[in-house]
């Protein structure tokens, strides 16, 4: 499926993505100077950007059969480039956030696109390299800020423009990647039973058992990233260590996808699954001693980083329709890390401050309730590793 040369271009694609993702949050006070904004208004520059992500995995999937894999990642890297560029030059905010709405129809294509393709493409690899591409989303994720605050948030139209220069330079690297998707076989990367769908079990409930556990992993991920601050300070850390120990945790998922590569090739992804989501509930339930919380939050970084990557090859075997299963997923995970914030946010005003950790604990263990619910339902099939 991918020359080396597009391998590396893809995996640099995939941190690309992850910067871009991040370069909104630390540029908003520049952009409230800029254009005269409130906080909720400027906050509106990463929502625009969602939306169009899940718009653009959900255009993207319907027209992938017909356009090809060059001709889909071209048009993604192209979209994100155009829609960078036009951000750092925008003339008004609402020019700047049609072009963040475009950033993120491409930002959605090259995340669909490239977790289908190293899905199927790697065979009994493809849970590992899925893992590593995932990591350089993760190293992405972790350097935006760090650009933006070298440079200076007033010069975020220096950053997004190189950026989008950066994603233009990478259609230069699509003749490595193969038009067409293997064989149908493939798909079920190495399977040895066929990777089928269960039997006697509904498509629609399986699908919603999927989606339920990529919803509710990714509402973890994004309140640990947006409540471990705010819960730190109250139990009595400095803000200075509680931003620093935030930066750990988003730190700790890319090591863990590093990590869990080896593991890939020995345990099978429902015990992989599995056992992440327990881990996490467990780092949760711990967090909730003071003393323990900055640890145990790392400790969630690490568990709950192979779960959106090892669980995408799964649903491949599992789900007969695996390419538009994927899409759903992919779109219903971004739906998750939007509606986290409000939704968490108004259970914990309820709540309190203190309880956040047991609060993100109930969510994992329901995430551990629907990966045991789908291992039980698709035990049988799928390739023989080391049994859970």
């Amino acid at each position: 499926m991918f020359s080396t040369v597009a391998l590396v271009a893809s995996c640099v694609g995939f941190a690309l993505i992850g910067a871009l993702q991040s370069f909104y949050g630390p540029a908003i006070p520049a952009l409230r100077g800029t254009f005269g904004l409130t906080p909720s208004a400027a906050g509106l520059g990463l929502s625009a950007h969602f939306i169009g992500g899940v718009c653009g995995v959900l255009a993207f999937n319907r027209v992938h059969g017909r356009v090809g894999n060059r001709a889909l990642l071209g048009a993604s890297y192209l979209l994100m480039a155009v829609g960078t560029a036009g951000f750092a030059l925008a003339p008004s905010w609402p020019v700047a956030l049609a072009a963040a709405l475009g950033a993120g129809l491409g930002f959605g294509g090259i995340d669909y696109g490239l977790n289908q393709l190293f899905a199927v493409g790697f065979g009994r690899r493809s849970t590992a390299m899925l893992n590593v591409l995932n990591a350089f989303f993760g190293i992405g994720a972790v350097g935006g800020p760090i650009v933006i605050g070298a440079v200076g948030p007033h010069r975020y139209p220096f950053v997004f423009g190189v950026f989008g220069v950066a994603s233009a330079l990478l259609l230069l690297f699509l003749k490595g990647v193969s038009n067409t998707d293997p064989p149908r076989a493939a798909d079920s990367a190495g399977s040895g039973a066929g990777g089928s769908a269960p039997l006697g079990r509904s498509l629609a409930l399986m699908m919603a058992a999927f989606v339920t556990l990529y919803v509710l992993h990714v509402g973890v991920e994004a309140g640990v990233g947006g409540w471990e601050p705010t819960h730190l300070e109250t139990v009595g850390f400095g803000a200075g260590f509680a931003a620093s120990a935030t930066s750990v945790y988003w730190l700790m998922m890319t090591v863990g996808r590093f990590l869990v590569v080896p593991l890939t090739l020995r345990y099978s992804e429902p015990a992989i699954v599995i056992v992440s989501c327990a881990g996490m509930a467990v780092c949760l339930a711990a967090a909730s001693v003071p003393a323990l919380a900055p640890y145990m939050y790392a400790g969630v970084g690490l568990f709950i980083a192979p779960i959106f990557p090892t669980g995408l090859p799964w649903l491949t075997r599992t789900v007969p329709t695996a390419r538009r299963a994927g899409a759903y997923v992919i779109a219903a995970s971004m739906v998750g890390g939007v509606a986290a914030g409000p939704a968490l946010g108004g259970v914990i005003q309820g709540a309190g401050v203190r309880a956040v950790p047991l609060v993100l604990c109930v969510i994992s263990v329901l995430c551990l309730a629907a990966a045991v619910g789908i291992h039980r339902a698709t035990r049988g099939s799928g390739r023989s590793h080391t049994a859970l």
